[in-house]
């Protein structure tokens, strides 16, 4: 896994939450991890990662997501079994 994508995995999972997070780095981080995203209806996209499923919203006003936003994919790539920790080794 590159740097990129490793440190976009720990701003992710860091506490406090950031809130300068693209959502074309997410798109990006998914498609790296294998998963499916799908656009489904509106802003909403249809992900699987290992068998787990979801749905991720596309920010509406800008390109940048919120913080809820970034706690649900925090929240769904655990359930999905993925963590920094997972690909330190990788870099």
């Amino acid at each position: 896994m590159s740097h990129k994508h490793i440190n976009l995995l720990r701003a992710i999972f860091h506490d406090p939450v950031g809130g300068n997070i693209h959502w074309r780095e997410i798109e990006s981080l998914l498609h790296h991890l294998d998963a499916s995203v799908v656009p489904a209806h509106g802003a909403r996209f249809h992900v699987t990662l290992n068998g787990i499923e979801d749905f991720l919203h596309h920010p509406h006003q800008s390109s940048v997501c919120d913080k809820s936003m970034i706690k649900h994919l925090r929240e769904f790539l655990s359930r999905a079994g993925v963590s920094p920790s997972s690909y330190e080794g990788d870099a």
